[in-house]
């Protein structure tokens, strides 16, 4: 732990500081109000006499103790307004000025389940959430978004640097939401619109399906053609083993997985500057996210900043319990004299009976 540094607190608004000798400014200059002598004095109560009598060489304790406080009142209001924030410690941002969009297939077929992780035999849908949840988290500095498509494709998440949203409603996707087919020229369509006119360097579209185009307005080539125009770059992966077995527990068959269109992602992939890959398995699609990393490595300059905390609640709090004494205190002194008579009175009558 890190100790006491003045550096670390700083004021938003220093120039308010000059307000703090603005009451001796006002004493000094300003008229002395007019006070007139000839007022008889009035004790309308003779305790409060005898009081002043037997205090006469502390008399004016009580408004130099006033002054005192107001003075620290003043002191705190002013402070409070500087708005007093307490600097934390540096923190480096990695800023690459890419931006990537994730469109993921949630078409019924996502439901097979031919891949593995851990001895567990897990759904294809259920691999991507794990592997390519990985990837978003190694991607920070790149602004991520999510589209999520089957007979239609909508925009899950828009782009933004919080890899941590992106990766819950990645989780949260559910297989079939979208329409039971797919729609892959419709995904990158929306891949277009939403990455158009943004100022980053780099865009780039990573299209994730295990099937074909079954579905949608614009056909798949076309959509590339227009990204390839609007300089968007598209890595395509293929999801499926080669083959699966599927049947009861004895009558069991395998078949061919012959539904992925690798002709289409290929020529996707060639025709926007991308790359087509293949993930059979884990471990393949891992890979996969492995090497996109290295084909687009997250830049090494860095932003940073200092996360502020704001601190001006602490003088304005200590500046209202002040005056609240100062309101306060005349009307508790009747019940303050009253008990201090009682506390005489009782130790008088105790002294004489002794």
């Amino acid at each position: 732990m890190s100790g006491f540094d003045i550096s670390q607190i700083q004021f938003a608004w220093p120039w308010l500081l000059m307000l703090l000798p603005l009451p001796i400014i006002l004493r000094y200059f300003l008229p002395a109000s007019n006070t007139n002598l000839d007022t008889p004095l009035h004790v309308p109560f003779i305790e409060d006499f005898s009081t002043i009598q037997h205090n006469n060489g502390t008399i004016n304790k009580p408004g130099r103790l006033l002054a005192v406080l107001s003075s620290i009142a003043w002191i705190c209001l002013v402070l409070a307004s500087a708005r007093p924030q307490w600097l934390g410690e540096r923190i480096d941002i990695p800023v690459s000025g890419r931006d990537l969009m994730m469109a993921v297939d949630l078409s019924g077929s996502m439901a097979a389940e031919d891949f593995e992780i851990n001895g567990q035999v897990i759904n294809r849908l259920q691999a991507v959430k794990i592997v390519a949840g990985e990837f978003i988290k190694r991607r920070e500095g790149d602004r991520i978004g999510l589209i999520l498509f089957g007979e239609q494709a909508y925009l899950q998440t828009p782009l933004t640097f919080d890899t941590k949203t992106i990766d819950t409603m990645l989780k949260e996707a559910l297989i079939g939401i979208a329409g039971k087919a797919t729609a892959i020229g419709d995904a990158i369509g929306l891949a277009i619109k939403r990455l158009n006119g943004e100022s980053a360097e780099d865009r780039i579209l990573i299209l994730l399906t295990d099937g074909a185009n079954t579905a949608g307005e614009v056909m798949p080539l076309k959509a590339a053609e227009l990204a390839a125009k609007q300089k968007l770059k598209i890595y395509t992966i293929g999801v499926g083993a080669e083959s699966r077995e599927v049947g009861a527990l004895f009558f069991k068959r395998t078949i061919q997985n012959n539904e992925i269109d690798e002709k289409t992602l290929t020529q996707i992939a060639q025709l926007t500057g991308g790359q087509y890959f293949r993930a059979r398995n884990t471990a393949e699609l891992n890979e996969i996210y492995h090497l996109i990393d290295q084909l687009e490595p997250l830049e090494k300059d860095s932003q940073s900043f200092r996360p502020v905390k704001a601190l001006y609640m602490w003088p304005l709090a200590f500046a209202l319990i002040i005056c609240s004494l100062i309101i306060l205190a005349p009307m508790t002194r009747p019940y303050v004299l009253s008990a201090r008579g009682f506390i005489s009175g009782f130790y008088s009558a105790n002294k004489t009976g002794n």
